[in-house]
Formats: C-alpha cells, sequence, structure tokens
C-alpha cells in the first residue's frame, strides 16, 4: 500500500521527548490532559459502543475491536482502551515516549503493543485497524491532509476514527497559549503554535478530503468554577473533537 508522504513534524517531535518523562504526573506538564481525560474517554467510548454495537456495561466491552492510538504518548488513551478489551497499538513519533508508556502499562498489568513509528510506516506495513484515535496530534504534524488521509487508510472498511484538536481564534489563544503556557504554566512556552491551530470547518473539509464520512462533532469546555472539563454540543471555540467512518 503506498502511504502519503511522512507528515511528521521533527520541531515538534522534539517538544514531546523532552517532556516525556513528565507523562504520568497528574500535577505536571501534561497536567491539563489528565485533567480532559475524562471527557475524552467518554466521548470516545460512547462513539466506538454506538458505531460497533457494543454495551459499555459489559465486561470486555471492545473485545475483537483493534485500535490504533496515534500519538500515544505516555499512553493515556491506550491504557483504558486496552482495559476496556481492545487490541491496542500505541505509535508515537518521539522515541522517548515509548519506553515511559511500555513501563507504565507493565506496571499496570496491561498488554499493549507501544511502537515508536509514524502512521505512514504503519500504513506501508499494511495494518488496518477497526478504530483509529488521533487525539491532539492533527495541530502538530506537518502535513494534516496527508496524515489524515493516511489514517483512512489504516482503517478497516466500516472502521471509525475520533480526531480532537483546537481552534485557531482569539479565545483559543487566550486559553491554550495564554492561559495554559504564560499563566498557569501548565505547559512550557511554545509548546502550541496558534497558526497551526484548526478550526472546525477545515477539520471537517480535511476530513471529507481524506475520503472519510463525518458522523459527529463536539466541544470539550473547561469550567474555571468548578474546575472540570465537559462535553458541549455547541461550544467549539477551543477544544474540539470529530468522529468519522471509513465507508464499508
Amino acid at each position: 500500500m503506498q502511504a502519503a508522504t511522512n507528515t511528521v513534524d521533527p520541531a515538534e517531535v522534539a517538544k514531546f521527548e523532552a517532556m516525556a518523562a513528565e507523562w504520568w504526573n497528574p500535577q505536571g506538564k501534561f497536567r491539563p490532559l489528565h485533567m480532559m481525560n475524562p471527557v475524552r474517554l467518554d466521548y470516545i467510548t460512547r462513539q466506538i459502543a454506538a458505531e460497533f454495537g457494543r454495551d459499555l456495561t459489559a465486561p470486555r466491552p471492545f473485545a475483537g475491536l483493534r485500535l490504533l492510538d496515534i500519538g500515544c504518548g505516555g499512553g493515556l488513551l491506550s491504557e483504558p482502551m486496552a482495559r476496556l478489551g481492545a487490541t491496542v497499538v500505541g505509535a508515537d513519533a518521539a522515541e522517548r515516549n515509548i519506553p515511559v508508556a511500555r513501563l507504565h502499562a507493565e506496571e499496570q498489568g496491561l498488554k499493549i503493543d507501544y511502537r515508536h513509528t509514524t502512521a505512514e510506516a504503519l500504513a506501508v506495513a499494511g495494518e488496518a485497524f477497526d478504530v483509529v484515535l488521533a487525539m491532539e496530534i492533527v495541530e502538530h504534524v506537518a502535513d494534516p491532509q496527508g496524515f489524515l488521509t493516511t489514517c483512512r487508510e489504516l482503517l478497516k472498511p466500516g472502521g471509525l476514527i475520533v480526531a480532537s484538536t483546537i481552534n485557531r481564534n482569539a479565545r483559543s489563544f487566550m486559553a491554550a497559549i495564554v492561559g495554559a503556557e504564560w499563566v498557569m504554566r501548565w505547559l512550557p512556552k511554545g509548546t502550541h503554535d496558534w497558526a497551526k491551530f484548526i478550526t472546525p470547518d477545515e477539520l471537517a473539509a480535511l476530513i471529507a478530503g481524506a475520503g472519510l464520512g463525518a458522523l459527529d462533532r463536539k466541544g470539550f469546555v473547561f469550567n474555571p468554577v468548578s474546575w472540570q472539563w465537559a462535553i458541549s454540543d455547541r461550544d467549539l471555540s477551543v477544544n474540539y473533537v470529530m468522529a468519522a467512518t471509513k465507508g464499508v
């Protein structure tokens, strides 16, 4: 299978390599992701269950499904997917993330196939998945259209992709850069490049351009009063997520 041109951005990879040891520290540099993880998991699990007719109250509802967590980092999503029964491949272009993820999974008694590789390499190898998670990665690749096209190649017919990213507007600049990086100092300055943020309409166009059929879009909204994240049907002004499928 012919994959798209390599979409990895070395400068973006270097940013996350420098923070690899922090992945499982809920008060560390990845605190925003730890805080957001419950709503990300709620959305992902509901989408998978709806698409594949799974009962989330069952002990291992995703048994029999092969899932790719591309840009897996330390495994914040890979681990709960494995606990739900999925056969998980966690892939990341940042080499230092992989031993961190492997060690933590071993400590938890989880079997997860973590690999230092790229979406393109997986596609060339003929890998195929029922589900691809591309969470908080589209804004960090060199070629978003090429990346999503490769994700489509990685999906089995009828497969599901869930992709989240950050909107590009004044509010997202204030929240994701000024707030998270400059004021709260949750992330090192320069972690995000506002110019690489993607609006919902742009992501929808990229998904369509990749030959995927859009299913749903939602916002992830942070409440500074309750200090919690929630899923919103309407507010996609900063963080948001979309689900799409590959035709049978």
